[in-house]
């Protein structure tokens, strides 16, 4: 048995880490996650603090995703070729200086640059994660991540009101100040209560990232599950990423009023722990097409807006909201137990595929949202939402010969 092999059958028979471990693992990818969102609704008060321009400024989240695609692409494979332990205190170290930066920056040039050192050193979440599948017995791997999840969740949920509630009393540096501070408790927590993870891989740098495409053409059920959630991503974005324009220019509705409808993203806190104990006990596979239905019924839900009255169709939002978030996230659990099963020497690589799934198509719904909502307003918005979701249902439906993924898909 080679070392690779050795070092996940004892993971596999080790005893379930703790609940303070878990949630350990859980604070750190939320607060990791969150540095992706803490300048958005602060870009105001800290474009006319440095003197930059709506352009310039709006570079910084810009920036900030970048980075975390490329960290994602480029240094979340690293964590099966060395001990994700020291990869996540070296991303910790890296993302609290950048923030420190961020803080102190004396000009929008300085901060840019941190943004994107932010972006890349945030992928940490990305690291956590695999080491919570690693480290979780396989019964209980759906349930462990999914608690992880929720942690990653809450951490994207309550960015935005934190630092603009902060932001408006005390300064967007302070912002980035206290930022700071909880990466660097995270890092002494993970420091002293993490433990080491074996490698399972000897391949060179440029080998494993080669082995990416391998592990795609080598498993459908990967391809399965990273075009499924990309489809799914398409549709979430396209809805968020318009939903501010819509609330304006059809209900007069501010900034204010699209950013309490975030707080529909509970919803996928609370899928997470709740996908992963149903996909430990009916199978992930049922999970992910639950989730797709729940998702698809969601955005077709939003098509009968114009049929109700005016004052009806904003509690229609929301309940739909809360539909297809849940519904999203819950399949996103679900493809990630299904992902880790399928060759665990090889977790950080499938991550990283997995989510540069999520990556292309949140960008691409993105994109596609605001033409749909230029070309044909709010309802082509709902029905790229739509397609795109039976979509990624259709793909999750179709008859495979290995109903039960991960072995042979």
């Amino acid at each position: 048995m080679t070392s690779a092999h050795l070092s996940t059958a004892l993971y596999q028979s080790a005893p379930a880490p703790s609940r303070k471990l878990i949630l350990l693992l859980a604070t750190g990818a939320g607060l990791s996650v969150a540095t992706l969102y803490y300048s958005q609704p602060m870009l105001g008060l800290l474009g006319a603090d440095i003197q930059a321009g709506e352009q310039t400024v709006g570079m910084v989240p810009m920036l900030t995703q970048l980075g975390y695609a490329l960290g994602i692409l480029f240094l979340a494979p690293l964590g099966d070729r060395y001990d994700r332990r020291r990869i996540i205190l070296t991303k910790a170290v890296m993302l609290m200086l950048a923030l420190v930066l961020s803080s102190i920056a004396p000009g929008v040039g300085t901060l840019l640059v941190a943004s994107l050192v932010i972006g890349v050193a945030a992928t940490m979440a990305q690291d956590i994660i695999p080491a919570a599948a690693t480290l979780a017995p396989e019964a209980q791997r759906g349930r462990i991540v999914g608690t992880v999840m929720t942690g990653l969740l809450l951490g994207i949920l309550l960015s935005r009101v934190m630092s603009g509630l902060i932001a408006d009393q005390f300064g967007w540096r302070t912002v980035y100040a206290i930022a700071a501070g909880s990466i660097a408790l995270v890092g002494v927590a993970t420091w002293r209560g993490l433990p080491r993870f074996t490698p399972t891989t000897a391949l060179g740098y440029g080998a494993l990232l080669g082995s990416m495409l391998k592990l795609w053409s080598r498993y459908p059920a990967l391809r399965r599950a990273a075009v499924a959630q990309g489809l799914l991503s398409v549709a979430f974005s396209a809805f968020w990423s318009t939903l501010a324009v819509m609330l304006h220019t059809q209900f007069g509705l501010g900034s204010a009023a699209a950013g309490a409808f975030g707080l529909a993203g509970a919803a996928g806190a609370l899928a997470a722990p709740l996908a992963g104990r149903l996909a430990d006990q009916r199978g992930p596979v049922q999970v992910t097409r639950l989730g797709a239905a729940l998702t698809a019924a969601s955005f077709a839900v939003l098509g009968l807006a114009g049929a109700v009255p005016m004052e009806s169709q904003l509690a229609l939002i929301v309940v739909a909201a809360i539909g297809f978030d849940f519904g999203i996230q819950a399949t996103l659990v679900a493809h990630q137990a299904i992902v880790y099963g399928i060759d665990p020497p090889a977790r950080s690589r499938l991550n990283a595929v997995l989510f540069t799934g999520v990556f292309v198509g949140m960008a691409t719904g993105a994109g596609l949202g605001s033409l749909a909502l230029a070309q044909w307003g709010w309802s082509g918005v709902v029905v790229l939402a739509t397609l795109a979701s039976l979509g990624a249902l259709g793909i999750l439906l179709a008859n495979h010969p290995d109903r039960n993924w991960p072995s042979g898909l």
